[in-house]
Parts: C-alpha cells; sequence; structure tokens
C-alpha cells in the first residue's frame, strides 16, 4: 500500500481494532470506540484513501447494526472517488467493501461484479494483505451464491471461489484475514464434496479462532462442520453445529451469516423429522430477514432524502465532540456535549427549511431496579439502554446522556414541504421505535426476570431553544409517566406549564 502519512495509517488501524472487537462479539466497545473514531478523518487525503477509510467505516457501521450510518458513510466515501478510474491497494480496498455491503442489502449480482473489479485492481497495487481481503470477498459472495443456486449448477460456482481461497490463503499465513479465507475454504470444500478436507480446514480454522477470540470464523467453521455432517448424513451432528453457528452469527450481528445458517438448519431439522427444531430456525431466519429489510427501507429512504446534507452535518457534529463532552458510563454525549452541539443543529435546521425535534426518555422506576439489581447491574441497564439508543437513531442524530436515567435525542426532520405545508414526524417514530426497541429487549440475563426495564418518552418540536424544546418534551414526559409510563406523549402548545410534582 502507498505511504499517504501516518494519520492514514492510523486511522487504518484503529478502524481494524473495532473489526476485531465486533468479530469478537463485543459490541459495546466497539461502538465506544467507533464512536471516537467518527470524528477523526485525517486531512489532506487522496480521494482513495480517504473513500477507503470511510467505507471501512461503513462496513463496521453495517455490523453495529447502525444500517442508516453504514449508508450515509458508503454514500459519502463513492461520491468522493465518482469522477476517480480505480488504481492502487485503497482503491481495491475501497471497491470490496462496497462490494461487500451491496450482498448485504441483496445486490448479489453487483456485488459480485464489484467484488470482481475489486480483485483485479488489487493485483495490480503493492498490499497483499488487501488483495487477500478482496479475494476473500469475492469466494466468500460466490459460496453464497453457490448455497442459493440448484445442486447441478452450486458446484461449478464452489469451484470457482476454490482457487480464489487458496490465491488468499498463499498470500497471507496468520492473522484476521487468514482465518476468515480458512473457515470459508472449507465451505467450499464442502460444497464440492471434498469432505475430508473441508473437515480438516474447519477444525484448524476453528482452533485458531479460539485463540485469537473470533467468533466470525468460528460461526463460519461450524457452519461447514455442519455442512458436512449433512452431507454425511449425520444429521444430529448437523444440528449441534448448525445450532452453534446460528448462535454466533447472532452474537456477532452478521445478518447475512444467521439468515444463511439459520435457512440451513431449518433444512437439516426437516430432514431429520424435527419439527420444533425446524420452527425455531425459520422464526430466527424470518425475525433476521424481516428487521433487515425494515431497517434497511427506512435507512434507503433516509439516505435518499437527506445523502448530502446529513454528511453536511455529521462533518460539522463529529468534528466537535470532545472528551470532555463524552458520558464515561455509556460513550454518549453528555449535558455539556449537548448543549455545545445543539445550537448549530438549530441553526442548520432552520436555514434548510428542516424542523428540530428534540425526544426526552426517562427509564421508568429506575430506583427500582437499582435497589433490587444493585447499582453495577443499573450501570449496565443504562449503558444497554444508549446501545438501544445508537441502533435506533440515525448518523446525523445527537444522543445524550442528559442526567441519571434521562436521555436526550436531538434530530432533524425531512425538508418542509411547502406545497402542502406539511412535514413528516420523524422524530414520532424515532422515539416510537426506541421506546419498543427497550420493552422488547430480553433483560433476563442482565437483570432477572423480575426486572424488565421500560422507557416513558416525551417529544416536542419547533425552530425554537433548546431550553424551550427540552421544556417542553419535559411536559410531554411528564403525561408519559402520568398516563401509565413505556408510552410515548408529544408536547402540543395548549399544555398547561403548571408546577409539577416529582417523577
Amino acid at each position: 500500500m502507498g505511504h499517504d502519512g501516518q494519520g492514514a495509517t492510523e486511522a487504518l488501524l484503529a478502524d481494524q481494532e473495532v473489526r476485531l472487537l465486533i468479530d469478537a462479539g463485543r459490541a459495546n466497545e466497539a461502538n465506544s470506540l467507533f464512536d471516537q473514531l467518527l470524528a477523526k478523518v485525517p486531512p489532506d487525503l487522496d480521494p482513495w484513501t480517504r473513500a477507503a477509510i470511510l467505507t471501512r467505516r461503513a462496513v463496521a457501521a453495517w455490523r453495529l447494526k447502525r444500517i442508516p450510518l453504514a449508508l450515509e458513510l458508503a454514500a459519502e466515501g463513492w461520491s468522493d472517488i465518482d469522477a476517480e478510474k480505480p488504481t492502487g491497494s485503497y482503491a481495491a480496498d475501497t471497491l470490496g467493501r462496497l462490494g461487500y455491503l451491496l450482498d448485504g442489502i441483496g445486490h448479489r449480482r453487483a456485488a459480485l461484479d464489484i467484488s470482481r473489479v475489486s480483485v483485479e485492481v488489487a493485483r495490480s497495487g503493492e498490499d497483499r494483505d488487501i488483495l487477500a481481503h478482496c479475494l476473500q470477498g469475492l469466494a466468500g459472495t460466490l459460496n453464497f451464491r453457490a448455497c442459493e443456486l440448484p445442486p447441478e449448477l452450486a458446484e461449478a460456482t464452489f469451484r470457482e471461489a476454490i482457487p480464489l481461497f487458496e490465491e488468499g490463503l498463499a498470500l497471507v499465513t496468520e492473522g484476521r484475514i487468514h482465518i476468515a479465507l480458512l473457515a470459508a475454504y472449507g465451505a467450499a470444500l464442502a460444497g464440492i464434496g471434498e469432505l475430508f478436507r473441508a473437515e480438516k480446514t474447519a477444525n484448524e480454522a476453528l482452533t485458531l479462532a479460539a485463540r485469537q477470540d473470533n467468533r466470525w470464523a468460528r460461526s463460519v467453521g461450524n457452519w461447514v462442520l455442519s455442512m458436512v455432517r449433512r452431507r454425511q448424513g449425520r444429521l444430529d451432528q448437523a444440528t449441534g453445529f448448525g445450532r452453534i453457528a446460528v448462535d454466533e452469527a447472532e452474537r456477532i450481528n452478521d445478518a447475512s451469516l444467521l439468515q444463511r445458517y439459520s435457512q440451513d438448519l431449518a433444512d437439516i431439522c426437516h430432514e431429520n423429522g424435527d419439527p420444533v427444531g425446524e420452527a425455531e430456525a425459520l422464526r430466527r431466519n424470518i425475525s433476521a430477514r424481516q428487521t433487515a429489510i425494515e431497517t434497511l427501507q427506512e435507512g434507503l429512504g433516509q439516505a435518499l432524502e437527506q445523502r448530502r446534507l446529513a454528511i453536511r452535518a455529521q462533518r460539522l457534529a463529529t468534528a466537535a465532540q470532545e472528551l470532555a463532552a463524552r458520558d464515561p458510563l455509556t460513550g454518549l454525549s453528555n449535558r455539556l456535549g449537548l448543549e455545545r452541539s445543539a445550537q448549530g443543529i438549530l441553526d442548520r435546521a432552520t436555514a434548510s427549511g428542516r424542523i428540530p425535534w428534540l425526544v426526552l426518555i426517562d427509564v421508568d422506576w429506575f430506583k427500582g431496579v437499582n435497589d433490587v439489581a444493585g447499582h453495577a447491574a443499573g450501570d449496565a441497564a443504562l449503558r444497554e439502554v444508549a446501545q438501544l439508543l445508537r441502533a435506533e437513531c440515525r448518523g446525523g442524530d445527537l444522543i445524550a446522556r442528559w442526567a441519571g436515567d434521562e436521555f436526550v435525542v436531538l434530530l432533524t426532520d425531512a425538508v418542509t414541504d411547502h406545497s402542502e405545508g406539511r412535514t413528516s414526524p420523524v422524530g414520532v417514530a424515532v422515539a416510537e421505535r426506541i421506546r419498543l426497541a427497550v420493552d422488547h429487549h430480553d433483560w433476563t440475563t442482565m437483570l432477572g426476570v423480575s426486572q424488565q426495564p421500560t422507557v416513558s418518552v416525551g417529544v416536542a418540536t419547533g425552530h425554537d431553544t433548546l431550553e424551550r424544546l427540552f421544556a417542553n418534551a419535559d411536559v410531554a414526559l411528564y403525561r408519559a409517566k402520568r398516563h401509565g409510563r413505556n408510552r410515548v406523549e408529544v408536547y402540543t402548545p395548549s399544555e398547561d406549564y403548571a408546577i409539577k410534582p416529582p417523577r
């Protein structure tokens, strides 16, 4: 890879650290580090180096289920290189990761095309790791493509993938890329019936994965063993390995693996006369697909509607982040960070004809959580709430922990449609998503069966100061508490500003 300055090298190494945390299933740590990196794109980079950094971060955001942010980063990186001819290792890296994202949203044909180009470009570059990564991306996409084909056509596609895996394994002999190549290589071997080699390769990958706490490779390796046992007719063992593969894919938030493996597990259970197992696997498959579709539809709508404005707003917002303005428990902005950034967001909303929304969230009966489960569990619950907020908000939204168990989201609505005189209530939709995410979350492991936190949410909107929006949202929040909690209420100008008793 060409020399692009110490800043670019450090940024790429930091992004790699995020990916390692994701592959280990350590989502909270990955999110915290990722939020710090968003404000740090080194200046004075050539277009392909900058695009490589942005698309790597887009992949990380996708894996962290921050889909709108992933689309924004990918769009920004892609727009930087629209007029550039792809040359060099950074260009190959960018194309390879765009191929991964296209595959994730179901555009497998486009993913294959761009992945093939990435390999061609990488072969003209100097970085062996990037070439190996591009080979793994193309071959892995071929593997998944083969799984969707009839058996008489699948073998040819698996055979196309095998030399790509072998070329990559010859380039890198250790590290994350090597393990990824090795694990997926086993799947291609199983696909052509070389079961002994497939099992040996999968076990080797699983050994390396255990040493490096790589749950992605653990998921793929167990999937390969499930494929081998299924072809051998040992369906009970195939089911066991398949369940491990599905569990690990779910833990690392890899939607593509989860959908593929849960479908295969359902087929194995069906062949084995296990209707209960088949139903459970299908439930997980349908849930994963439905969640992906709903999230993607919303994210694509936001990306198409707000692409350039969101990019500009995100650059301004992330550049202002400082350690002093961040809450140490949750990694979100704190009250100071909110107050520093809010005025700029409100001013830009006014200038661009957009409507600001303030969403005020309060955890219901949180004192009871602390009293019953303890303060350590209460802190863990607050961190989990922060994670749920991140997942349900967009890249340009400002999320903050206001105080104690209160959180604030400041966002802007779509551009006002002056012909109709209306705006779409994005703030209300975000508030309801947050409420549902907390209400449907499984808190059993963290807090026990007796503690199931919910949130009450107050929403206010309008071209006003932060103080006024907060006061209005607080009135709505009080109404949500008074009317039974675990609900969203929206402020209306006719609200009574009488002094309220403590919540």
